[in-house]
């Protein structure tokens, strides 16, 4: 790799983690302001026009409140739990391709930070560590209150992942592919593989649903039962990197969403553009469109669905979710057999 090459990198590295933070950052405000819409109420509006500038107010008041550590509490474990929950949740952007390219300064800039072959596996690899900043977190607390949150995430994750990896595997066999790049570049126009595989893009949807710990699947931070869940005992900025990993965990699955069914960074009419800029352009802008529409229903959900029991969401997991990405597996199966000359 060349000096500008690796430069190239670097600069789309930064751009995307800084997206993404300042995405995190108003996804809070843009779910207060939807929860609002939703309760005929205002949400945020008095700092700043239009309560613009709340998210700052709220890291500004995360950044300074006192950072307490409990006194039995497992201290670098402690430590540990938020920084890796972070750290997974910003990485797994690396290979998720937010444009086609871009010229740039006489240099055709690709918008993705690694076109890997494996890249639906490096998803679901870094997805199934996410877990142990959770566990890590609810067991050093060293409250039985944050350890049962642990444990019920850990065991909502590890049932969901199969389900979200089975209808995974559908994609990968229509597209004889796991590098995403490949995916979207296969849904030119509108021949996006939500159309093939309506199943399993319900089946991978919820799964997100249950991955991000999002209502109806909060269980794992169930306040009226477990006080705040496996982050109970923490507080200032270790508190506030659970949160934010977990709505940018919420972004990337949308990015994903939007790459293995939607077509990704695809439009209708795509072809018809000549000049590259534009085109590069347009791209960025749709694929963040896609992913904003699925934001919106992420918390469109968590403010209209009641919370599941915890016997309900394994029962759904386990009894339902497994039994239907496998029956849409053989189904794919059969139809790309039956559709072989």
């Amino acid at each position: 790799m060349d000096n500008a090459m690796l430069l190239e990198k670097l600069i789309l590295i930064l751009i995307i983690l800084a997206i993404t933070l300042l995405m995190a950052l108003y996804f809070t405000f843009g779910e207060r302001k939807i929860a609002a819409f939703f309760q005929d109420r205002l949400g945020p509006n008095r700092v700043g026009p239009f309560g613009i500038f709340q998210p700052f107010a709220d890291g500004g008041k995360l950044l300074f409140k006192e950072e307490l550590i409990p006194k039995n509490a497992e201290k670098w474990l402690f430590i540990l739990g938020p920084a890796l929950a972070m750290v997974v949740a910003t990485i797994t952007s690396a290979v998720i391709p937010w444009g086609g390219s871009l010229p740039i300064f006489g240099r055709t800039v690709s918008l993705q930070v690694a076109d890997v072959d494996i890249g639906v596996l490096y998803i679901m690899g870094i997805v199934s560590i996410g877990v142990y900043g959770i566990m890590i977190g609810g067991w050093a607390s060293n409250n039985k209150y944050s350890l049962y949150g642990a444990i019920r995430a850990s065991a909502q994750m590890i049932s969901y992942e199969l389900s979200m990896g089975l209808s995974l595997i559908a994609i990968v066999m229509m597209s004889g592919t796991l590098s995403l790049r490949e995916i979207v570049e296969q849904q030119q126009g509108l021949n996006w593989n939500i159309w093939y595989q309506p199943l399993g893009f319900l089946l991978f949807f919820t799964c997100a649903l249950a991955e991000c710990n999002r209502a109806p699947f909060d269980l794992a931070e169930c306040e009226t039962e477990l006080i705040g869940g496996y982050h109970a005992e923490y507080s200032s900025m270790k508190l506030g990197f659970y949160l934010f990993a977990e709505y940018i965990n919420m972004f990337i699955s949308s990015a994903v969403i939007a790459c293995v069914f939607f077509g990704g960074y695809n439009f209708p009419g795509l072809n018809l553009i000549a000049d590259p800029l534009l085109l590069g352009v347009l791209q960025v802008i749709v694929m963040f469109g896609k992913i904003f529409f699925f934001v919106f229903v992420f918390m469109w959900i968590r403010w209209t669905l009641p919370r599941f029991r915890y016997d309900q969401l394994m029962q759904l997991g386990w009894k339902s979710m497994i039994p239907l990405s496998i029956i849409n597996l053989l189904i794919t199966g059969v139809v790309i057999l039956l559709n072989q000359p």
